[in-house]
């Protein structure tokens, strides 16, 4: 009978484990907001393919991110054409600087995004580490891009007073800790990226969104299917 009794106690208490869960998969939208716009049309640019200096290390198409898991199934980055080509001329002012571009995320599908925020601890949403899907991303409208820059001697990526995608004060882009050489390196990305209008997250120093972002609709568009 006690056997029993536990064999009970341990059902229900699964019971009730996934009832919560199934709680809380139910606040999650289904579908990608919808919005009165009206909005540009969407004109997503593959970047390397309009300058070749940008490289890629594109960690959502592999395990190496917070998710532990690949979740695009090719490792692509995109922007809206005028986000893009204003990304180019930051690449251009850095190289004379002895940097290159290294993009980590550009356009994501809002599916992405909606699987982000499904396995991201409450805390670490409460704080502004992943977006909502009841609103979308930047990153859904294919007008924000995550990215560092590498040593055009070495080709190596710079260091900065945080790893990308940490979820810590060091991401802040206000974070005064670090080295003196992490720090000038990182307001040398932000400053040559606001001088072509792009304003930097406050809470990522890594990610930056275009100016014009709320005129690009939400897009849930997976990058095998986009040319």
């Amino acid at each position: 009978m006690k056997a029993f009794s536990l064999a009970r106690r341990q059902v229900a208490t699964v019971g009730l484990v996934c009832a919560v869960l199934l709680a809380a998969c139910s606040t999650v939208p289904q579908t990608p907001p919808r919005e009165p716009g009206p909005f540009r049309a969407a004109d997503l640019v593959e970047l390397v393919k309009i300058d070749p200096s940008i490289r890629l290390d594109v960690r959502y198409a592999t395990a190496n991110n917070f998710t532990g898991r690949p979740v695009y199934r090719q490792a692509r980055a995109f922007l809206q054409r005028p986000a893009a080509e204003a990304l180019v001329r930051v690449g251009r002012s850095l190289r004379e600087q002895s940097h290159g571009l290294l993009v980590f995320d550009g356009y994501r599908p809002w599916s992405v995004t909606k699987l982000f925020w499904e396995v991201t601890p409450k805390d670490k949403r409460e704080r502004g580490f992943v977006a909502n899907p009841a609103k979308g991303s930047k990153h859904n409208r294919g007008a924000a891009v995550d990215l560092s820059m590498y040593d055009l001697a070495t080709g190596k990526e710079v260091e900065m007073p945080s790893p990308y995608d940490e979820f810590t004060d060091r991401a802040a882009p206000s974070y005064t800790g670090g080295t003196a050489e992490q720090r000038a390196r990182r307001d040398l990305l932000r400053a040559e990226m606001e001088k072509e209008g792009f304003t930097v997250d406050t809470g990522e120093w890594w990610h930056f969104n275009y100016q014009g972002w709320e005129t690009y609709p939400i897009l849930d568009i997976p990058f095998e299917k986009i040319p």
